[in-house]
């Protein structure tokens, strides 16, 4: 049997149509149940974690016009842009590019990331132009004062990732730890939300392609092409979205040991059209080969496992106040890469992404998470590694997942 996007859109607005999110499906696959293209018209696919391609382009207003003729710099909240392309500047407005990963020179820890969430937030921030004469203007804006902001990520959703463990006694600082990486072989850190991610279920990019209709962020958006450094076997996304339009929950900063990055969520409706789409849809876990990496790079293989790390554990950790000893510092406070973590032992979970670290690093057990452990044979030796930090959130992969899904059934989500 085979279906048309507009079989199922008919069915949609007739209120007929069956929409599952692909944690529903492969719960129904878990337990047992056969399943046909009779049975399903839509799977909402949902990743969220670090990506690292993301850029906002904004036009925003620095003084009145006539001012100054050109922008050379541009600052905000300390985060160094890039103006251009067209120099507007006399109109005393300026396009800018602001990457997710620049660092801020005046606030620690602070990034692109950060930055972006604040707008959502409807936070001030301060603007720093230095034209091309050398003269300075700062102007204070909001998101409303930016008459355009869209996010542009150049490679995001990833079907494929590496992880990463310390194989030597140095520590090593990476973007793919939360802190330098201990070793030897007593960290592992890993990023994907494995058989829910998009490009997991659409291998073959059947129906994830060029001008497709996504959710970045919570916002509605299109997939303008796949992303750099995308291939057949390691495909990812080129994808846009309205900022102003976004829900900050859903994205936001992501400190490293190599500073400040940036994390995202998006969410992709898988149209059942035929048996092939179905049959790629049945991917679980178990299915999913995770390479495991010498965090001192991508091209130092270690070994393989699966993505049953996202199996029997914990999305986010819990409290235990009893065993705080008041350490000075206060290690997950200063560790927790979405500073989630409050000095009175509680976690901010509206901002929590669920990577465990505060309990990786905590030495009393304050807060405890189960996130399971890895085998490995490395060096002639069989190793059990435990997972000490997630770059990826498997919750909010599945909250953007069921928002979709309500989207699409509430009519304000159309497939084409």
């Amino acid at each position: 049997m085979t279906k048309t996007l507009k079989d199922i859109q008919d069915k949609l607005d007739s209120n007929e149509a069956a929409v599952f999110t692909a944690d529903e499906l492969k719960t129904k696959l878990k337990n047992g149940e056969k399943l046909t293209v009779d049975d399903v018209d839509v799977v909402t696919c949902g990743t969220s974690g670090v990506m690292s391609g993301t850029t906002a382009l904004l036009h925003i207003p620095v003084s009145e016009p006539g001012e100054f003729n050109k922008a050379k710099e541009v600052y905000i909240n300390g985060i160094e842009a890039y103006p251009g392309p067209c120099p507007n500047e006399l109109l005393g407005t300026i396009d800018v590019f602001l990457y997710g990963t620049n660092h801020s020179s005046t606030i620690k820890d602070y990034g692109g990331g950060f930055l972006i969430k604040d707008l959502l937030n409807h936070k001030e921030v301060e603007v720093k132009v230095v034209d091309i004469e050398g003269n300075e203007f700062r102007n204070t804006v909001t998101l409303d004062d930016m008459p355009t902001a869209r996010l542009i990520g150049t490679r995001m959703a990833f079907k494929n990732y590496n992880s990463f463990t310390n194989p030597k006694p140095k520590a090593v600082k990476s973007i793919f730890n939360a802190s330098d990486m201990e070793g030897p072989y007593n960290s592992f850190s890993f990023s994907g939300c494995g058989d829910i991610n998009p490009l997991e279920n659409d291998p073959n990019q059947l129906v994830i392609k060029e001008s497709a209709k996504v959710l970045v962020n919570g916002a509605q958006g299109r997939i303008i092409d796949n992303g750099t450094r995308s291939t057949d076997e390691k495909p990812n996304l080129l994808l846009t979205a309205n900022i102003r339009d976004m829900n900050p929950y859903y994205m936001g900063g992501f400190k490293t040991a190599m500073g400040p990055e940036i994390f995202n969520s998006v969410a992709i409706p898988i149209p059942v059209l035929n048996d092939e789409i179905l049959e790629n849809l049945k991917v679980l876990n178990k299915d999913i080969q995770l390479p495991v990496c010498d965090i001192r790079g991508r091209h130092l293989p270690i070994d393989t496992v699966d993505y049953t790390v996202w199996d029997d554990v914990d999305y986010r950790p819990l409290t235990n106040p009893d065993n705080c000893f008041s350490c000075i510092p206060c290690l997950p406070e200063i560790y927790c890469p979405v500073n989630a973590y409050r000095k009175d032992k509680t976690i901010d979970m509206d901002l929590c992404v669920g990577c465990g670290y505060c309990a990786t690093v905590c030495p009393r057990g304050v807060p405890s998470i189960n996130m399971g452990s890895i085998k490995i044979h490395a060096e002639e030796k069989d190793r059990t590694i435990p997972v000490t930090c997630r770059q990826s959130d498997k919750k909010r992969a599945i909250e953007i997942s069921m928002e979709l899904k309500k989207q699409i059934l509430d009519g304000s989500f159309k497939l084409e």
